[in-house]
């Protein structure tokens, strides 16, 4: 191995890990603002209202973090003590330190997938109608893309039978879309389509976009404005947040069709570790590739140790399982570097 080679440097944690390019910083030391807890910030109005508008909602929101846009979403349309139903490796339970039952009072109740894509059938059977000392089920969230099952995209049909079940059922459907912009750039399905099928849908900036921080909520505009209230109590609002805002309209102008290139990179990535029987491609669906390690003598935690001494950056998500994630500052030499790396490792069974 080159010197040069032995210098590179390939973050595949997450695409959270991107800097603001240049252009992004210039639009925001350009942004025009204004006090957003009195409605005063153009350029946070403009985001909100174009997000509304690309998801086919009557409003928007913008909030710091998509934990936050989750909660105030949740806490919009379930009261205290009412149910949510969502996947058992949801964000929404797995990674927002128990947010729901902490700050909502909410209950949940989890369905499992085997391959990670929603069953509307399995769902269906889990909805209670109350009685007794049983609350009825209030909401059921559904992530596009689903994270941790590897950037998987939830087919449009089967989300549909799961809307005409929630109409039919009188409960509410939320969408986690923080990489819903994946889906829509891959599958072709125009956001609004996506966005008519959910009452509320979170989208996220700061994931594959590569804004620093960032999301926005699309709703009715009574839920919608009780999700405002629901931040303030949460301590998430913000004074002249158009800096912010600014780099989430740059993002939309320059990033989301470049989110293409960064699904091909995984293709590629996977591709090349095919043979090795840790990754099946036909479940890079988006900038997600899993390798399952079970085969192999390698656990997550060393295998990542391993690969990072060699550049390549990746995350343990499992006690056999490793995550890459593409975006857009991985060129496509970084990730032909990447794959010889992972194939070399993996070839040596450590």
């Amino acid at each position: 191995m080159t010197a040069d080679r032995r210098r590179t440097r390939v973050d595949l944690r997450s695409d959270t890990v991107t800097k603001p390019p240049a252009g992004m910083r210039a639009a925001m030391a350009a942004a025009e603002v204004g006090d957003d807890v009195y409605g005063e910030d153009p350029t946070v109005h403009a985001l909100e209202t174009r997000i509304a508008s690309l998801l086919g909602h009557d409003a928007g929101l913008f909030l710091p973090t998509g934990t936050m846009a989750n909660q105030v979403a949740i806490q919009a349309l379930v009261p205290p003590g009412g149910e949510l139903l969502c996947a058992d490796d949801a964000h929404i339970v797995s990674y927002e330190a128990g947010a729901t039952a902490v700050h909502g009072g909410i209950t949940t109740r989890t369905w499992h997938s085997p391959d990670g894509i929603i069953d509307p059938g399995v769902i269906a059977a889990m909805i209670r109608t109350g009685g007794g000392y049983a609350m009825p089920t209030t909401a059921i969230a559904v992530e596009q893309t689903a994270n941790l099952p590897g950037g998987l995209i939830h087919p449009l049909d089967r989300l549909t039978a799961l809307h005409t079940i929630t109409r039919r059922a009188g409960v509410a459907l939320h969408c986690d879309g923080a990489r819903l912009w994946h889906a829509h750039i891959t599958t072709g399905t125009p956001l609004q389509v996506y966005g008519g099928l959910f009452d509320t849908v979170c989208v996220c900036l700061s994931k594959g976009l590569g804004a620093p921080a960032g999301s926005v909520l699309a709703g009715p505009a009574d839920v919608v404005a009780d999700a405002r209230r629901l931040r303030q109590r949460a301590g998430g609002a913000m004074r002249q947040t158009g800096i912010l805002a600014a780099a989430g309209l740059y993002a939309l102008d320059h990033h989301l069709q470049r989110l293409a290139e960064n699904h091909h990179h995984a293709r590629c990535l996977a591709d090349t570790l095919t043979g090795t029987g840790t990754v099946t491609p036909t479940r890079v669906h988006t900038n997600m590739v899993l390798l399952d390690l079970t085969g192999t003598r390698w656990t997550g935690a060393a295998f990542t140790a391993a690969a990072a001494t060699h550049g390549v950056l990746l995350v343990d998500v499992g006690p056999r399982t490793v995550r890459a994630v593409t975006h857009h500052e991985v060129t496509a030499d970084q990730i032909r570097y990447a794959g010889d790396v992972l194939l070399r490792l993996l070839h040596r069974q450590r």
